[in-house]
């Protein structure tokens, strides 16, 4: 482990964008202000995270879509789409056109697997081909070779009055280096790395076997260091964290209150393995920044990472949301060695 930190180099930010069902414009409207502010503040990347059949974004291009007409700097990132609902070559096409709409920001983060609920789903989603669908890495391998410019077909040239291009358009060459992988085993970490990805962590790993010596930040710097063992980039491949973070610095006494009733309701998960898949949780990180900071530089995988995607939590107001991202980037992001551009 490096005797000190790396300095924050990239500071992003985690929205789920949640919605009320019978006035979903409102929470996507929400949305799309936050991803504003958030390059008015400075910060390097916003993030979505996918949904479907609940009340949050289901379509995160689309809404990167809208995002990237309304900012001209900040990157615009997935973390993640679930592969196991998406036609890897469409997928390809909808990442391609959105990447040239907002002048190369794009940041697609994918993970594979079969999609949730998949008894209760599959005959809306694949109702001929539901057992024969393939969601292993072989689904990842598809949109790589889409979108790093490999042949979809081997017809091209024209017919009639049409053009075919046998490589999916439109093509963005630098998109296929600002690919991630979303994982949290040892497994998808290796196979991101022999890919030529990057590698997401967030704040759910798996355990694997282990009995007992549930040390999250542990379980994930195994993940982080296998990733770049096996990376042609070594220790200079890209990892991005993405814990959940609550600076308190200028909260009012109502919003800390509120803040740490939440940390406090999901603290129980983060002590053992959850479900048959054995998740484990990270602890939600609540103070000022002074002390998230101080908390941070002691995590075993954050000491080993330049760029975070810090999660924002789920079901807080707007006005929250302002006040956490004003201090993230104001007070926490100095405080973890990344000044902030108006300083």
């Amino acid at each position: 482990m490096p005797s000190t930190p790396r300095p924050l180099r990239r500071l992003g930010f985690l929205t789920i964008g949640l919605f009320d069902g019978s006035d979903p414009g409102k929470g996507h409207e929400s949305t799309l202000e936050i991803i504003e502010l958030g390059e008015r503040l400075g910060f390097d990347s916003a993030w979505v995270r996918h949904r479907h059949l609940q009340y949050g974004i289901s379509s995160p291009v689309a809404v990167l879509a809208a995002a990237s007409q309304r900012t001209s700097r900040i990157e615009l990132g997935t973390a993640v789409i679930p592969l196991g609902w998406e036609n890897p070559l469409r997928l390809a096409e909808d990442l391609a056109t959105v990447d040239i709409l907002s002048g190369g920001r794009l940041n697609p983060g994918v993970s594979v697997g079969p999609p949730m609920h998949y008894d209760q789903v599959r005959e809306a989603l694949y109702p001929d081909t539901a057992d024969a669908e393939d969601f292993s890495y072989e689904r990842v391998q598809r949109l790589l070779d889409h979108v790093r410019g490999k042949p979809a077909t081997d017809f091209s040239g024209v017919e009639g009055f049409e053009v075919f291009s046998d490589v999916v358009q439109p093509h963005s060459p630098g998109l296929g280096h600002r690919l991630w992988y979303g994982g949290g085993s040892l497994g998808s970490a290796r196979w991101a790395g022999e890919h030529g990805m990057n590698f997401l962590t967030s704040s759910v790993v798996r355990a694997g076997d282990r009995k007992d010596a549930y040390d999250f930040a542990e379980i994930q710097l195994s993940h982080i260091r296998e990733f770049r063992a096996h990376h042609p980039d070594g220790e200079a491949a890209r990892v991005s964290q993405g814990l959940v973070v609550i600076p308190t610095d200028s909260a009012t006494p109502e919003q800390r209150a509120k803040y740490e009733a939440y940390v406090a309701k999901r603290l129980p998960r983060t002590t053992a393995p959850q479900g048959p898949a054995r998740l484990l949780f990270a602890p939600d990180l609540v103070g000022t920044s002074a002390e998230i900071a101080e908390q941070l530089h002691a995590h075993a995988a954050f000491r080993e990472v330049d760029e975070v995607a810090f999660a924002l939590p789920f079901t807080f107001e707007h006005e929250d949301y302002v006040q956490i991202l004003t201090d993230m980037a104001t007070r926490l992001g100095p405080a973890l060695g990344r000044p902030h551009p108006g300083a």
